[in-house]
């Protein structure tokens, strides 16, 4: 079982393309840990707070990562909505329907302050927001987290009737944004009025396809 928990986690953290000594610090510990964990098996499982932190970090089951069933939770479905959020030139759309159910840990979730009612997730589309999100990219949208309280972050918004994804810095003294795409040969926009956007919700985690 522990053999199992760690090659999960060294399948995560290539797919999602981590590395061992980001992790480590996430958790608090020295660089080495992660790598140790999973190369040698020192320690020989994760302790119980490093084990629910990874889980959240990478939206997975403790079970994954060698934690004991959890009875009578089951997990939720979000509703894959059959729509995309460019991260290029723009896209629209103009039915929002699930077309399929990705099902997520409640105990990550509770962890994140995420209300499932308020959740979908949407595909990436173009590389404007790359390295942070590629084409194709799955991404968590927080439907609920928008205006009133919106603050610094990634966000799903409608700008001139496109769908976008892209990275907000807010200026709530002057009632101003700058939208900003991560990949600098995009078109980024310093200063905006905020009246000028929809935005449709904050992006809480994103799921990477190989190959």
């Amino acid at each position: 079982m522990d053999g199992e928990a760690r090659a999960a986690l060294d399948a995560l953290i290539r797919e999602r393309r981590e590395d061992y000594a980001s992790l480590s610090r996430l958790l608090g510990r020295n660089p080495a840990y992660v790598q140790q964990f999973i190369k040698r098996g020192v320690p020989k499982k994760l302790d119980e707070e490093d084990r629910r932190t990874l889980a959240r970090y990478f939206g997975v089951s403790e079970t994954l990562l060698g934690g004991r069933e959890t009875e009578g939770e089951e997990l939720i479905a979000v509703p894959v909505l059959d729509v995309q959020a460019s991260a290029g030139p723009g896209a629209f759309t103009d039915h929002e329907r699930a077309k399929a159910k990705m099902r997520f840990d409640p105990s990550w979730l509770r962890g994140m302050k995420l209300d499932p009612a308020q959740l979908s997730v949407i595909q990436v589309r173009g590389d404007s927001m790359a390295p942070t999100l590629d084409d194709g990219d799955d991404i968590l949208v927080d439907l609920g987290d928008a205006a009133p309280g919106l603050r610094d972050g990634i966000y799903v918004l409608r700008l001139d009737g496109a769908l976008n994804v892209k990275r907000l810095i807010v200026d709530r003294v002057r009632q101003r944004v700058s939208v900003k795409s991560d990949n600098p040969a995009y078109t980024s926009w310093p200063t905006l009025d905020l009246s000028r956007l929809d935005v449709i919700g904050r992006v809480v985690w994103a799921g990477r396809r190989l190959g």
